[in-house]
């Protein structure tokens, strides 16, 4: 492997990232969204109440533009593996594209076949028949998370796989051993869940807007309970589950775990206070600043009040002996592949393990070729390795924390938010309307942050402890990278634009059918979201 420039490099996880970050500003809302309708529809059937068959078609249209678009942008990520990432995808192509086929067979094909029979059937079918059409829309929505995430899992927690030397590639030894992948489990939960929250908090905002405005309010009144109600529940879900998550990198990624909590030095348990704030500092390896709180932090991650959490300083000097072994690695194996020599097969599958801090080496050593390393300097080599892995410990830390300060804030809102509902005082609370209406894009922010410390803090690995990011891309120029880059922004800026202009036109104009009567005595119905939010 020849490793790539770092230019190309760089503006090959910049594009990613970009269409990354777009594409799952829809992904939450989609995986939310399919179950409220589902719950409201059940309503429906159940009662016989036709207030929320209304609410599922409606809620239903703006689930539709968000599909649609969140389909336009999540394409695109499928090539962008073969054409800017390459040598990733000859390296652990086996691993990863095994489950986006499976997914785009059982999960999005099932899921866009009954989207079409969910929208235009509900004149052509049956009540229960168009009921499970709806559930089955929610659970190929669903499904499609699972696949695309026990994919991701490959990559931070591998299992299921070995090296094969001959092919120089990472090969499939288990379906079963991905799929029940921990990581996969815990992510594809906290996903969806999340995912719940950010339905929840779009439903209870815009039906707070109709609130304020004095529009629709039966229809806003029981569709901000539903919501409050549905979102107070995911948010305890989403908290809960962050806690099995972070159980489990702190077992499989203890450099992402430290990045998180800003933890540079290994300290006794259980003082090791969790800050609140800090400033860390990469190039000194130090906090500038801390405000926390001690005796949390052990007993939040590690589950006891004796178990240490190893800093970063301490990780470093332990990958010191992983370096030296898998430089070893790659130097047999190099051997072997011009002998084939039972020796110097056996050398490399003593050291097999360490193999990707050998690759991890090349940038530091002469011509970028570890096998080369003369003895007298191959202590200088692993010490210069030892602190690229670490990942950007500022962004991971601040990414972490700011998802965790806004799932707070939503259980506040979500909590207060059902407790004036249940009792019948939304009207008495303007404020607690207007926090609702503003938080609308607050959820998709924490997913954001949430996917920033999941993939900033994986880093410097493509795939974890095995193939570093900067061997993984393709030889594309930065001139071409730069064009690809601006073109991708610009598409996926439309397209948000798009995205953003419906809802706000469908959210302005509300439930037709069962509005359509207070339209003539409606003070506030020429108004739009837009002027509220500007307010």
């Amino acid at each position: 492997m020849e490793p790539i420039s770092s230019e190309v490099v760089d503006l090959s996880r910049l594009q990613f990232a970009v269409t990354a970050l777009y594409h799952f500003m829809f992904v939450p809302l989609t995986l939310g969204l399919t179950f409220m309708l589902a719950a409201m529809e059940t309503v429906y059937v159940v009662t016989g109440r036709k207030i929320y068959k209304d609410m599922a078609q409606f809620w239903g249209k703006l689930f539709g533009i968000n599909f649609a678009l969140g389909v336009a942008t999540g394409i695109t990520m499928e090539f962008e593996f073969g054409t800017n990432w390459s040598m990733y995808s000859r390296f652990f192509g086996d691993m990863f594209g095994t489950p986006l086929a499976i997914e785009g067979l059982m999960a999005f094909f099932m899921e866009s076949t009954f989207v079409g029979l969910m929208f235009f059937g509900w004149d052509r079918l049956s009540k229960p028949a168009h009921l499970a059409v709806t559930y089955l829309v929610a659970l190929g929505s669903n499904l499609s998370a699972l696949w695309i995430l026990v994919a991701n899992a490959s990559m931070n927690v591998p299992q299921g796989t070995h090296f094969d030397p001959e092919t120089m590639r990472m090969q499939f030894d288990s379906i079963v051993q991905v799929i029940f992948n921990p990581d996969a489990q815990a992510k594809f939960v906290h996903t969806s869940v999340a995912g719940y929250v950010c339905a929840s908090m779009l439903v209870m905002g815009i039906s707070a807007f109709y609130i304020l405005r004095g529009r629709h309010k039966a229809f806003a009144a029981r569709s901000f309970r539903m919501a409050a109600l549905f979102g107070i529940i995911s948010t305890v879900a989403v908290i809960t589950l962050g806690d099995v998550l972070g159980r489990l990198v702190y077992e499989h990624q203890p450099t992402k775990l430290a990045a998180m909590e800003g933890v540079w030095r290994t300290t006794k348990p259980p003082y090791e206070p969790w800050l609140a704030f800090a400033i860390p500092d990469d190039a000194k390896q130090e906090n500038d600043l801390e405000i926390g709180i001690p005796f949390v932090l052990t007993p939040l991650v590690t589950h006891s009040f004796t178990a240490p959490i190893t800093g970063m300083k301490e990780l470093e000097d332990q990958a010191g002996p992983r370096i030296s072994s898998g430089i070893a690695a790659l130097t047999a194996l190099k051997a072997w592949r011009a002998s084939g020599s039972a020796s110097d097969l056996a050398a490399f599958n003593a050291h097999k393990a360490d193999m990707g801090y050998g690759f991890l080496a090349a940038r530091h050593a002469p011509g970028q070729d570890v096998t080369a390393i003369p003895a007298g300097q191959l202590d200088t080599v692993v010490n210069e390795t030892k602190p690229d892995i670490l990942p950007n410990v500022f962004v991971t830390f601040w990414a972490f924390r700011i998802m965790v300060f806004l799932s707070l804030w939503f259980f506040a809102v979500f909590a207060f938010g059902s407790y004036v509902s249940l009792k019948n005082r939304l009207e008495r609370n303007p404020l607690l309307l207007k926090l609702c209406l503003w938080s609308i894009p607050l959820p998709i922010l924490a997913t954001e942050f949430g996917w920033i410390t999941a993939e900033a803090g994986r880093q410097p690995w493509t795939v974890f402890d095995l193939l570093p990011t900067y061997l993984s891309a393709s030889t594309h120029s930065v001139g071409y990278m730069l064009f690809s880059l601006a073109g991708f922004a610009l598409i996926y800026s439309i397209f948000i634009a798009a995205e953003l202009y419906l809802m706000f036109k469908f959210a302005r104009l509300g439930p037709e059918e069962h509005g359509a009567h207070a339209r003539h005595d409606d003070p506030g119905h020429e108004d739009g979201l837009v002027v509220a939010l500007g307010e």
